[in-house]
């Protein structure tokens, strides 16, 4: 894989787990009252839509708005 000169890897290592973490931890702890299927579809569509752009309390937001009974119904 070809990476740019100009990325420094260790510091988008250090980005990249620094901002998926808290998520992490939050399936987690989600997981145990839902299922680890649900808990990672929650925290797949957050990372998503951060990585679209949204601040990350705004992507939990709307992800939990998508929630009925803790199941996520297909449009």
């Amino acid at each position: 894989m070809y990476y740019s000169h100009y990325v420094d890897m260790s510091r988008l290592k250090r980005e990249t787990l620094a901002t998926v973490s808290p998520w992490v931890q939050y399936g987690l702890r989600e997981a145990q009252y839902t299922s680890v299927h649900h808990a990672m579809t929650e925290i797949a569509a957050i990372a998503y839509l951060i990585g679209r752009g949204y601040d990350p309390r705004v992507a939990h937001q709307i992800v939990e708005s998508w929630e009925v009974s803790e199941t996520f119904y297909r449009m």
